[in-house]
């Protein structure tokens, strides 16, 4: 009787372990889980991307001695083959996984060299794309490394820290809304020209540096209204700035995109016509070659021979290749020439190629606006309007959205 009992007892917790074994298989293998890792190199930068089923909780910081990047998650799992991840980059040697905390995965990425964080945010599911967790890493000096380590310059999502009271000096909230909330992108206006250049000479007498100047007031009122962007100009007066000097400013500012406002001249009078400009060492054509040609001498109007510059610009030129600038820089050429279109006269073939000196910036889309020809009257007439300057304003603002909106969607890799 007992015998019978007992093995009755036996097989009834038999059936209840099976039960919960299989409850625990089948949860595990629905849950929430960081798929893949992929590692991306620019000519300064790494961006890190994470692949996952779902959003989950993140902290960000640095750490030193060794130098390491760690990334904290929570309510997530973590496929082994993250830590097998070796996409070819100089920043980041080696990433290992381990805990954090009682529930949490902690991810880290041993350093080469110092780096801050500059970025860290979660994308919801977009075309092709599952959750991606991004995390953009920039290179540094060591000092500069040295300054932002530990929990106090953390980037986290707001519920990480939630009911982790056991956790001391945790972001502060200072931090937590920095990182919840999408920074401004940085962009630079160049107005072509100025002081002693005037640029293009219009059939009235119209100068180039006065138009492009006024276009990129215009334009930069136009973005600030949209409360997105940072927005910073070369010149705001009439003053001479080398064309190197202006790629300086934009990396200066850390710019995510420069943009170079210009106008044109042609000996035939009847030529009208925007057009957009990205770099190329061999320009589309004649017009565009010759155009390049005599942009970059201005330089050389206030008895500036840039052969002579520092290194930085040896390296710019060196770097005047770079595949992810100019593919960005393509993508943005291809929205303002879509925009530009609805609003005004483009010049066939559009979008253009030439070897402009202030598009050599090798990590800061660049782009410049031919926007039309002061030699034409009827041209000169137009782009002397406000009310023409802010329907082109208009117009390049809506291209600006569109391409940081498809960069934020589409080109996170």
């Amino acid at each position: 009787m007992m015998k019978n009992i007992f093995k009755t007892y036996v097989y009834q917790m038999l059936s209840i372990l099976a039960v919960v074994l299989i409850c625990m298989f089948s949860s595990s293998a629905n849950a929430a889980e960081i798929k893949d890792l992929r590692i991306g190199q620019g000519a300064a930068n790494v961006r890190v991307v994470f692949d996952a089923d779902s959003s989950f909780d993140y902290k960000v910081f640095l750490l030193n001695e060794p130098r390491r990047l760690v990334i904290d998650t929570q309510n997530i799992s973590i496929n082994p083959r993250v830590e097998k991840a070796q996409d070819p980059n100089n920043i980041i040697s080696s990433v290992r996984l381990g805990s954090a905390g009682v529930d949490g995965i902690r991810v880290v990425f041993d350093l080469d060299k110092p780096v801050v964080v500059k970025k860290a945010f979660m994308l919801p599911p977009q075309s092709n794309f599952s959750w991606r967790f991004v995390v953009d890493l920039e290179l540094v000096s060591g000092k500069e490394f040295a300054s932002k380590l530990g929990n106090d310059h953390a980037f986290s999502n707001d519920s990480y820290n939630k009911g982790k009271t056991s956790v001391k000096n945790v972001s502060s909230s200072k931090a937590s809304v920095k990182s919840s909330r999408q920074p401004k992108k940085i962009i630079v206006l160049d107005p072509g020209h100025g002081g002693v250049d005037p640029g293009a000479i219009g059939v009235s007498g119209t100068y180039e540096k006065h138009i492009t100047l006024s276009m990129a007031k215009e334009l930069k009122a136009e973005l600030d209204k949209t409360g997105r962007y940072t927005v910073y100009l070369t010149r705001n007066r009439d003053v001479f700035i080398p064309l190197r000097q202006r790629v300086k400013i934009a990396r200066r500012y850390d710019a995510d995109l420069f943009l170079s406002i210009h106008a044109d001249s042609a000996v035939n009078r009847r030529a009208t016509g925007l057009s957009v400009y990205t770099l190329s060492e061999r320009a589309s054509d004649k017009e565009a070659a010759a155009l390049a040609e005599k942009e970059n001498k201005a330089d050389i109007v206030a008895g500036l021979d840039f052969a002579e510059h520092s290194k930085e610009v040896s390296d710019v030129l060196l770097n005047l290749a770079q595949r992810e600038t100019l593919n960005r820089s393509a993508e943005f050429a291809t929205f303002m020439v879509q925009e530009m279109r609805k609003s005004t006269h483009t010049l066939d073939n559009t979008h253009r190629f030439a070897g402009f000196a202030v598009l050599k910036a090798p990590d800061v889309p660049s782009v410049l606006l031919e926007l039309g020809y002061l030699s034409n009257r009827g041209e000169e007439k137009l782009l002397k309007q406000k009310s023409y300057r802010h329907k082109l304003a208009i117009s390049a603002t809506k291209a600006i959205n569109k391409y940081f909106e498809n960069m934020r969607n589409a080109s996170v890799f």
